[in-house]
Order: C-alpha cells, then structure tokens, then sequence
C-alpha cells in the first residue's frame, strides 16, 4: 500500500496517453481505472461501482466477525466462511510474512482489474499506488519517492509478456499505511497483486537507512511468486530480479 496523498498527485505518473481514465470511489476505496476510450461504457462503470459496494460488504461484514484477521500482523490462516477475496488475502500475505489486511488495496485492484479485463485487453487499475496492469504494449509506469531525488525522475519499463502484473508500493514516510520502516518508496512486482502488495509493506519493514536497501530487496525477491523489487531511500535504490528502470 502506498501513500494517501490528498491531491492524488503521484497518479501523474500512472497516465496513459493511449487510455481514458475514470475514477470510482466507494468509502477509503479510491480507485483510478484507465482502458481505451471505446471501451468506455456507463455500463462497464456501473459494473465497476457494483463490484467495489459488493467487495466492500462482503469483507466489512466479515471483519465484524473475524477481529483477529482485522488486527494480525502475521500470517493468519483465513475460516472456511470468509469470502473469495478475504482467503486469497489470507494467502498472499501468509507468503511475505505479513498479515492479511497488508494486502487489501492490492486485492480489490486485482479483482476489478479481472472484472474489466473482460472487456478489454488494456486495462490499468490504481488503487492507493497498488496497480493491476495488463497491457499488449510496452508501458512506462512513474515512481513517486517522497523526497528521494529518483522522485518523479525514474519509471518501471513493463513488457506485454510480463502482464497481468501487480506493482505495489510502500512507504514509511508518507501517507497512512502501516510501516515499521523509513523507505522513500519499496516497489514489488508479482503476477498476484494482493501478494506484491503484501510483499512490497514485509520489504519497506526493512528499510531503516540505506545500508538495508540491499538487503530488501534480497529479501523480496526471495518470497515465492515475486518476480522483481526495487527500494529507494534518500539518494540511493537498489534493485533485484526481473525489473527494468528507465529514465522517466
């Protein structure tokens, strides 16, 4: 999870000349959805916004009942009555060593994400900075990094064979996530968003000086289903496995 910044400025640097892009915004949920302007449809938003209310009470409701899977910091083993999206939370996160809650905004970008993926092969979904991307064309996507002078400077070259893809991002020094680190930003890329996601708030923890930039990263690509991770603080970043920084 990344950042709550009120002007949702860092989106800047997720826009697509190609796309068009609209928002749906349901409670914390704030999503920033961009596809080809011929596939967008009021039905296609309508179905977005139905899908985000259904998400939402299903996993309200379901936190009512279940206060530990709310609350834990660590892997917590979802029961057999959670809905669809609260196991796969469950299991994701188990995987970085995180509780389930760390990778919510990365599972409600994925689920959208599929939901629009059925109307078009070019879809990016934006939540909080946790991105679902599927693409058939190279795409540039921006990295915000508080401070950092890679900030607004540096961006992720991503493949068509990479996609679907998650790109999550965490911060200890901004906005409301939970984090035990200081990273001006930690970006995971998984196949499974709700896993980069967790993935990218277990990496950040690290993440106190840029002595331990290495170490993260290491330690992120060593999680099963990551393919890539990139940490920044200050003027330093270190990167590992499969990911591309171009300038921006």
């Amino acid at each position: 999870m990344i950042h709550n910044c009120k002007e949702r400025t860092y989106r800047l640097l997720n826009k697509q000349q190609d796309l068009t892009f609209f928002q749906v915004k349901v409670q914390e949920t704030d999503l920033d959805i961009g596809i080809p302007k011929p596939k967008l449809t009021r039905d296609l938003i309508k179905k977005v916004e139905n899908k985000v209310v259904n998400i939402r009470y299903d996993l309200e409701y379901y936190l009512k009942k279940d206060v530990q899977f709310a609350e834990s910091m660590k892997p917590y083993l979802s029961p057999s009555y959670a809905p669809e999206i609260a196991v796969k939370m469950a299991k994701e996160s188990s995987k970085a060593g995180v509780g389930p809650m760390a990778s919510v905004a990365g599972a409600i970008s994925e689920v959208i994400g599929e939901l629009v993926a059925q109307f078009s092969k070019e879809i990016i979904v934006e939540n909080g900075g946790d991105i679902y991307l599927r693409s058939l064309k190279e795409r540039f996507i921006g990295i915000y990094a508080a401070s950092s002078p890679f900030s607004n400077k540096i961006a992720l070259k991503i493949k068509p064979h990479q996609t679907p893809i998650g790109i999550c991002t965490s911060s200890g020094v901004i906005g409301h996530s939970i984090s035990e680190g200081k990273a001006d930003a930690v970006i995971v890329l998984a196949p499974s968003v709700p896993l980069a996601d967790a993935a990218a708030t277990a990496t950040g923890n690290i993440v106190h000086g840029t002595k331990d930039l290495q170490n993260a990263v290491d330690f992120a690509n060593n999680i099963p289903g990551v393919s890539g991770s990139l940490a920044i603080k200050d003027d330093k970043l270190a990167a590992a496995g499969n990911i591309e920084i171009s300038p921006l």
